[in-house]
């Protein structure tokens, strides 16, 4: 029965715990579904035995039944022969034959519940492995997307600590150059092209304001 129960125990087992405690939850996966496998293969040679066995003790007690009766056959015709003590020995061996064939029938019907259990246990025991192979589908691909997300996560982690920090630190230094110049330019007396068209619309302006001027003075 340690077979049935090692496969019992492998189906008890926690499989997300396993899974969690493994480097390579795949790997822990396929593992799991060849110690089944090898449950299963084994559980089956135990059957198999135990039908042997069976078939074994019932070939016994028949044989023991045969002889009984020759023995019984015997003695009757020793009775007829006139020998009674001859009879009396054959009917001993005939009694001893029917003990023998009372002991195998108990052995064999033991046997048949035994091999029966057996079987029943087998039959969960391939209902359980086939389950087993449908789930490992299953579980490979939830292996492969948390190992996606875990690792898109990772990289996102590294991204805001490092990419993002250097950008920022990139965009800060740019501004602080802008602020420099800017200030350069004023101290220097350096124009932009923006100062330069503000000056020439200034000098318009001043032109039209003279030009009224000397018209109303005449000039």
């Amino acid at each position: 029965m340690g077979v049935f129960k090692k496969f019992v125990d492998i189906m008890k087992a926690n499989v997300n715990d396993l899974i969690d405690k493994a480097e390579d939850p795949e790997k822990m996966v396929k593992l799991m579904i060849i110690e089944m496998e090898e449950a299963a293969t084994k559980a089956t040679s135990a059957v198999a035995q135990a039908m042997a066995n069976e078939k074994n003790l019932f070939r016994k007690e028949e044989q023991a039944k045969k002889q009984a009766e020759e023995w019984k056959n015997k003695a009757a015709q020793a009775l007829k022969s006139g020998r009674e003590d001859l009879a009396k020995q054959a009917l001993a061996k005939k009694v001893s034959y029917e003990s023998q064939a009372s002991q195998f029938e108990q052995m064999r019907i033991q046997a048949e519940k035994s091999s029966q259990t057996l079987k029943d246990n087998l039959d969960k025991i391939k209902a359980k492995l086939e389950e087993a192979r449908m789930r490992q589908t299953t579980l490979i691909a939830r292996s492969q997307t948390a190992k996606a997300q875990k690792e898109f996560a990772k990289n996102m982690g590294n991204m805001d600590n490092s990419a993002f920090a250097k950008f920022d630190k990139m965009e800060e230094k740019i501004l602080k150059m802008e602020s420099e110049a800017e200030a350069l330019g004023e101290l220097t007396g350096a124009t932009t092209t923006e100062d330069e068209f503000e000056k020439l619309e200034k000098d318009s302006k001043m032109d039209d304001e003279l030009s009224k001027l000397k018209q109303e003075l005449n000039m």
